[in-house]
């Protein structure tokens, strides 16, 4: 997609988003030099501190290289971004991205398992009321968007219990990736945050510290949806 002027949001936001956009769609190679940026401001009608800002924040998420008195040029994403691109990724130039959105569906269905079999080793018995607590809250209502907020409540607390940086920056991560497009997903979501019975037999499994029973409890729980949404979304691929 070529390089527009911009007209709305933060400017150094929308030159951020355009710029990856070019990188992530190939229009800038990986190992390709950006234009200078006395000609990206050009072209997208904006001042060069504000490109300046968007390439600086562009580098930190190592997608560009940064030669003192050379040229910038694009890494490959793929290879060198981290989960903080996630977000970006779903959604570009208000579409989704169904690639991008299978492969956080197939990873939430990976780790979550894992996750929750962790909570059950190391999450003690205060964590069965808590959790209990907030399926109460999620079984009182009848909104969908207000049940995947108690879900995601309820996973967060899975996460802390499970006691692992690493599972909680991920989920951090792809939590904000799915957050955004809560009202979008709330249909296809629905079967999955109104099965509190299923809810129910993961927390008491995890109360038990039973991390087997914990993590069959957790596929049931997320495959249903995920099996789901996957089909929905191979067939936007193949039309």
């Amino acid at each position: 997609m070529p390089l527009q002027p911009v007209h709305r949001r933060s400017v150094p936001d929308e030159v951020f988003d355009q710029v990856l956009s070019e990188v992530v769609d190939g229009g800038i190679g990986a190992g390709e030099p950006l234009p200078s940026e006395r000609r990206l401001a050009e072209v997208l009608g904006v001042s060069r501190p504000a490109v300046r800002e968007a390439l600086q924040r562009m580098a930190q998420t190592r997608l560009l290289e940064v030669r003192h008195g050379g040229a910038t040029t694009v890494r490959d994403f793929r290879r060198y971004a981290g989960l903080d691109l996630l977000p970006r990724l779903l959604v570009r130039g208000g579409d989704l991205d169904t690639a991008v959105a299978r492969s956080v569906l197939e990873a939430r269905l990976v780790i979550g398992p894992g996750v929750a079999a962790l909570a059950a080793e190391r999450g003690g018995p205060a964590l069965e009321a808590t959790l209990t607590e907030t399926l109460d809250a999620l079984a009182a209502t009848d909104d969908d968007v207000e049940r995947q907020l108690q879900a995601l409540a309820f996973w967060d607390h899975v996460v802390d219990a499970a006691d692992s940086m690493v599972f909680r920056l991920m989920f951090n991560s792809l939590r904000a990736a799915y957050e955004p497009a809560l009202e979008a997903l709330a249909p296809v979501m629905a079967e999955e945050v109104g099965q509190v019975g299923a809810y129910r037999v993961l927390t008491a499994a995890i109360g038990a510290g039973d991390p087997e029973t914990a993590r069959a409890a957790a596929d049931r729980v997320l495959r249903p949806a995920t099996t789901s949404i996957l089909s929905g979304l191979s067939a936007l691929e193949e039309s």
